[in-house]
């Protein structure tokens, strides 16, 4: 054959790795730490997994090919020796994963229990109790739930927005909440109960009704 006829000569693609049958299956690693997995396992991919709303379903195809795809892409020395990887992967996302959701509830607890324990939520439900327009619509005792909202403190001073459940024995309702801190002193500005299957606010400072 010439040398010329060598050059055109189509080149011989390589046959795919076979796919050992006890090693296709689900892999947690990938699923679990998707585009960090897929640099692990030179199966760059992955890093589709970076682009968000794709990122999603990269998740799912990561687990179900994860597998396949690392097989082929890395050096093992056996089937053994690629479970043994993927397990420690699989270990690791899961620690990573439980790591982040108590880190997110933690955050999440605490963002409420600072709100709960705040000078301006503590101003607020005690007005709501010592209220006579509240005591003659919910009952007593009153009760006030978890408040949400914000606040926000400079010093001295500082604005405070939530708003928090209230039930007593005759019914139950919304109470919406704004306060001001001046040199040190909180001061409830606005203080509104809505009660449920109501469309009016109800004023606990001035005592008004107005309809939203």
């Amino acid at each position: 054959m010439s040398n010329t006829e060598s050059l055109v000569q189509p080149q011989r693609i390589p046959p795919q790795i076979p796919i050992p049958p006890e090693i296709d299956r689900w892999n947690w690693g990938a699923f679990l730490l998707n585009w960090i997995w897929g640099i692990g396992n030179n199966t760059f991919i992955a890093l589709l997994a970076l682009i968000p709303l794709v990122g999603f379903v990269m998740m799912f195809v990561l687990g179900a090919k994860g597998s396949r795809w690392a097989w082929r892409n890395g050096r093992w020395d056996s089937v053994e020796h690629f479970k043994r990887v993927q397990r420690l992967w699989a270990i690791w996302g899961a620690v990573v994963w439980i790591a982040s959701v108590v880190l997110c509830v933690g955050i999440f607890v605490g963002v409420f229990s600072i709100l709960k324990h705040s000078e301006a939520y503590q101003l607020g439900v005690s007005r709501l109790q010592s209220s006579p327009i509240a005591q003659n619509l919910l009952g007593t005792p009153i009760s006030a739930g978890y408040p949400s909202g914000s606040i926000r403190i400079t010093g001295s001073s500082g604005t405070a927005a939530l708003r928090f459940s209230a039930s007593g024995p005759r019914a139950s309702g919304m109470v919406f909440l704004q306060a001001i801190k001046k040199d040190g002193v909180w001061s409830l500005t606005r203080l509104t109960l809505k009660l449920d299957g109501k469309d009016e606010l109800i004023d606990l400072v001035g005592g008004r009704s107005d309809s939203t």
